[in-house]
């Protein structure tokens, strides 16, 4: 048997049943990739370009750990900001007494009250018009009472990078990839890109197949750079973003101090909830499977992309895949039943080599 079969064809089978018409996979330890494989095209039709290692996809809330996380990261360790400040001391708008006690924490592991979505592109353009609209929403539920898995507060995150940082989002996640040498990830692609992106889905409010723009309708509003949404990026950039965290367990990395990576993928203390610091923890009922270690940390992103990292077996799995193509009822379902398959398959073809 090959290395990686079982796993392998499964990914075979999502693009047979048009789960999605193109996805890519790379598995790797903190040093070496172990291996990196394409599936499919980039449509349903055939004669469009073959997915290749090369391929780039909106990698959609993957951007709340690749990007706003990492950049908070990056902030602490310079001692610009802290986690536990409350988020009324860098966005004075949010002042209703129900939220005075809210930390940027709070917005980083979802327990910060506010709902999971609200479609504000219908009615809000830009930074100020967002920031009124979230910052003055009732809160749902009382903080730190449960997680909520919210975008409203990741795109608030995003705000606050702008202010400490002193630079937009984009810019300050552009400086990143310089430092880190991650040239495949970025916001806002370029048109140089165009030929290598795979086409996202169907946005009924913009009335157009979606290439090379965001998928999220929030975020292509907010100017396609957002705190939750707007990354776009190949398998091998998320890879290397990958083997960076791992090392970052273990040594000062572009991250900061082992310390702080382990201090942000640290499980919160939030009532029945899995979520650290932007990160998700291992569950068993989680999209990594059952097989990964309790300590791993994770993210989807709902265009078919998901990021899950084993610091105890120094491995990371990276898919991505355009499932909403063309549209957002394709087989959504399919990628929910396929991610925990996969990794499992993946750690079970890895364990039995």
């Amino acid at each position: 048997m090959n290395r990686f079969d079982r796993a392998r064809s499964i990914l075979n089978d999502g693009v047979r049943m048009k789960a999605f018409p193109a996805a890519v996979i790379e598995v790797g330890t903190a040093e070496t990739v172990l291996w990196h494989e394409a599936f499919g095209h980039c449509t349903y039709d055939t004669d469009t370009p073959t997915t290749d290692s090369e391929t780039i996809f909106d990698l959609a809330s993957l951007t709340k750990v690749v990007a706003t996380t990492t950049l908070l990261m990056g902030l602490q360790e310079a001692s610009k900001f802290h986690t536990n400040e409350p988020v009324s001391l860098r966005l004075p708008r949010w002042t209703n007494n129900d939220r005075s006690t809210v930390t940027i924490s709070d917005l980083m592991d979802h327990s910060s009250g506010l709902s999971a979505h609200q479609p504000l592109y219908h009615t809000c353009t830009g930074r100020q018009e967002f920031e009124e609209a979230i910052c003055d929403l009732p809160l749902e539920y009382v903080p730190r009472s449960q997680s909520i898995y919210s975008d409203l507060g990741f795109i608030l995150l995003g705000f606050l990078i702008e202010d400490v940082g002193g630079q937009s989002l984009a810019d300050q996640f552009m400086a990143f990839t310089k430092r880190a040498d991650l040239n495949d990830l970025r916001y806002d692609p370029p048109d140089t890109w165009r030929s290598r992106i795979a086409p996202s889905g169907f946005s009924q409010w913009r009335n157009r197949l979606l290439h090379a723009e965001v998928h999220d309708d929030n975020a292509w509003a907010l100017g396609s750079a957002a705190g939750h949404s707007g990354l776009f990026g190949s398998a091998t950039a998320v890879g290397k973003f990958a083997r960076l965290m791992l090392q970052g367990y273990e040594s000062e990395t572009v991250f900061g101090r082992t310390e702080t990576v382990r201090a942000f993928t640290t499980r919160s203390g939030v009532p029945n909830s899995s979520r650290a610091l932007g990160w998700d923890r291992m569950l068993p009922t989680s999209s990594c499977g059952t097989r990964m270690s309790p300590s791993s940390i994770g993210h989807t992103g709902f265009t078919g992309t998901s990021l899950w990292l084993d610091p105890e077996r120094d491995l990371y799995i990276v898919l991505l895949a355009n499932r909403l193509y063309p549209t957002t009822n394709n087989a959504h379902s399919d990628i929910q039943t396929i991610r925990p398959l996969l990794h499992d398959a993946v750690i079970e073809d890895w364990l039995t080599e």
